[in-house]
């Protein structure tokens, strides 16, 4: 048995007594019951304390405190024992010796990010437990100093998850932190099951956790002072990591980095005796509420008023709903079906932090494609999809046809644009031109195309009404959405929740045709025959980077291409452009620039036929190929077509 510095190990005793290790497995066979299970109790109105540190203890087991999470795969029809990752409290009273950790590292855009489980080549776990703990004890300091507290109140801050398997464990290590600076922790909507590790029932979604600081309903403990959600969105299994919200929305980057610069000085004087009293505070201070059944209710509530109160306005509706074995299952049982809708047909609802049916992302082809199946499998008149934390969302109409990226624009600035008549519609940058003659010709509304990152499009949507250009939505492509009179909150749910307001305020009208009324509101979109994205990669050891930042080295390539089409006449660059370069040629566009976060040059084409696209990806491989730092195989690939 080998430990290493962050207090984790392999267990090789497993089955052996191992004093240490509470082994925690998945079992194919109880799908069946957690299915079932969360249908009829993920929501049921609680308030209790939650005592997860009783004397160092697990309550249901009396073993040491420690979490342990198994990186089986599913097996059909047998208990496949994999290798246990356990995390054992220390148990001499020495300072703790913690691996050296880049905060910074960790902050992915107004979010953090990283990686919770090993098992991945070459990804070591840089969110351990103490990071965890860190991160949450930098929060709560900012916290304090945000609201001005003076000490006549203890704040209040929720902690949610999805379904993640390293989603308790880090969850406990947050309330840690946040108890041993004193606030109080209220967990919203986790459970485990028995001894089985299993994030089975009481999950939370990402726009649950920040409507938990508007809410004010004192037995759910709301409103909370600040919110955290433990998510990753759509990464793979071993990611994690954490969005934060106070009443006033998400944190932006400048106060995630603050966060994070906390973060590591507090990691950098943890005590052996600091870590244990966050422990004896987090198992005074723990509270959990079934938050959802109030979001959940709001949700059936809007639907109801937009077809004038009725109870069931979906009924006679079939709709399926595909959580892709995130924490969006509970749209089925607790949306859809109060408000009359069938959902016979649904996939995937029950969480499932190792994600074997697809990833639990509206954008992924392998995704779309499988809730289109189950629509036209189950002759149902709509399909939902959601992300994994649910803050993104997508649609099919009956036919198959999808409502994501610059369809689902479309669909909802139709909406929204019949409510509010002239607005402006903002959207990253990688939104379509046809999309924009439809905002703009048809519906009679402004386009305005900005940066990518979700962040970025709700923020300019903000700026916008500041200074006096109403704007009542900020979307992107990915299917994150949100609306001015929802807070500005990135809500797939709430996305949802617009369209079915369509369908149920046209079947009180007297409207048929199950999910035409949709469909005919996207009539008219010009899509392009070809749109590709291809990614071109920096090599940050290549000489010609000349120890310079990759970031330095994207800009001078987009400055350069820049030039380049400056001095082509058939080629005109966009007169209104907010990130890289966009240029309008061959009767299609292409827009380079330099990602967000990431050593990469994301290039996309759209065209009408692959004969033009090809003439703009030339283009493109004219310019760049003046930087052998810049790994062109994708595009190479694709001009060869």
């Amino acid at each position: 048995m080998k430990s290493n510095r962050n207090c984790k190990f392999v267990c090789s005793n497993v089955g052996e007594g191992c004093p240490k290790c509470f082994v925690s497995q998945f079992y194919q066979q109880n799908r069946q019951f957690v299915s079932t299970q969360y249908r009829r109790d993920c929501c049921a109105p609680h308030v209790r304390t939650l005592l997860p540190f009783q004397g160092g203890k697990l309550p249901w087991t009396g073993i040491s405190s420690m979490q342990l999470r198994t990186l089986s795969k599913h097996r059909s029809g047998f208990v496949n024992r994999g290798t246990v990752h356990c995390n054992a409290a220390p148990t001499t009273s020495a300072v703790p010796s913690l691996d050296k950790v880049d905060f910074l590292k960790l902050q992915n855009g107004s979010d953090i990010r990283g990686v919770a489980v090993p098992g991945v080549e070459g990804e070591p776990v840089n969110l351990t437990e103490p990071v965890a703990e860190a991160i949450a004890a930098a929060f709560a300091g900012w916290l304090v100093e945000k609201k001005k507290a003076d000490g006549s109140r203890r704040l209040r801050v929720s902690i949610g998850h999805d379904s993640r398997i390293s989603a308790q464990v880090l969850q406990d290590a947050i309330s840690r932190g946040i108890a041993g600076a004193g606030l109080d922790v209220v967990h919203m909507d986790a459970i485990v099951c028995s001894i089985i590790y299993l994030p089975c029932a009481r999950l939370a979604s990402t726009p649950a956790m920040f409507n938990s600081t508007l809410t004010e309903d004192d037995v759910f403990l709301c409103p909370v002072d600040g919110s955290i959600m433990i998510t990753a969105s759509h990464l793979p299994y071993n990611r994690n990591g954490f969005k934060f919200f106070t009443n006033a929305g998400g944190l932006g980057k400048a106060d995630i980095k603050d966060i994070l610069e906390r973060a590591a000085d507090i990691y950098n004087n943890f005590t052996e005796s600091s870590l244990m009293n966050s422990k004896e505070k987090a198992s005074a201070s723990i509270r959990r509420v079934d938050y959802m059944t109030i979001y959940t209710s709001e949700l059936v509530k809007a639907v109801r008023k937009a077809a004038g109160n009725i109870e069931k306005p979906l009924e006679g509706f079939h709709i399926v709903v595909d959580a892709g074995n995130g924490a969006g299952g509970f749209f089925a049982a607790k949306v859809l079906e109060p408000l009359g809708a069938v959902t016979s047909g649904s996939q995937f609802l029950e969480p499932d932090g190792l994600f074997p049916n697809h990833i639990p992302n509206p954008e992924d082809k392998t995704a779309m494609k499988a809730i289109t199946q189950a629509v036209l499998d189950n002759k149902a008149d709509l399909g939902i999809i959601f992300d994994t934390d649910v803050d993104r969302s997508a649609a099919v109409d009956s036919t198959g046809h999808e409502f994501n990226r610059n369809r689902l624009i479309a669909l909802m600035s139709a909406i929204v644009l019949e409510e509010h008549p002239g607005t402006t519609i903002v959207t990253d940058s990688v939104t379509s031109d046809g999309l924009t003659t439809f905002i703009e010709k048809k519906l009679g509304g402004k386009h305005h195309r900005f940066k990518r990152g979700y962040r970025n499009v709700i923020d300019e949507a903000i700026r916008l009404n500041s200074v006096g250009e109403e704007s009542h939505l900020a979307i992107e492509t990915s299917g994150h959405g949100a609306l001015k009179e929802n807070h500005w909150l990135d809500d797939g749910a709430y996305l949802m929740v617009k369209i079915l307001n369509k369908l149920a305020s046209a079947r009180a009208s007297g409207m048929g045709g199950g999910s035409q009324v949709l469909t005919d509101l996207v009539q008219g979109l010009q899509e392009p025959a070809v749109a590709v994205e291809l990614r071109l990669k920096i090599n940050q050891n290549h000489p010609d980077l000349k120890g310079g930042s990759f970031r330095n080295y994207g800009e001078a390539v987009l400055k350069h291409m820049e030039n380049c089409i400056e001095a082509d006449p058939k080629l005109q660059k966009a007169p209104v452009n907010y990130e890289g370069v966009r240029v309008s040629g061959f009767g299609g566009w292409f827009l380079l620039r330099l990602s967000l976060h990431d050593p990469v040059l994301p290039l996309n084409i759209e065209a009408p036929t692959n004969d033009d696209a090809v003439k703009l990806g030339l283009v493109v491989l004219a310019a760049v190929n003046e930087f052998p730092g810049l790994d062109t195989s994708a595009l190479d690939k694709f001009v060869q077509v």
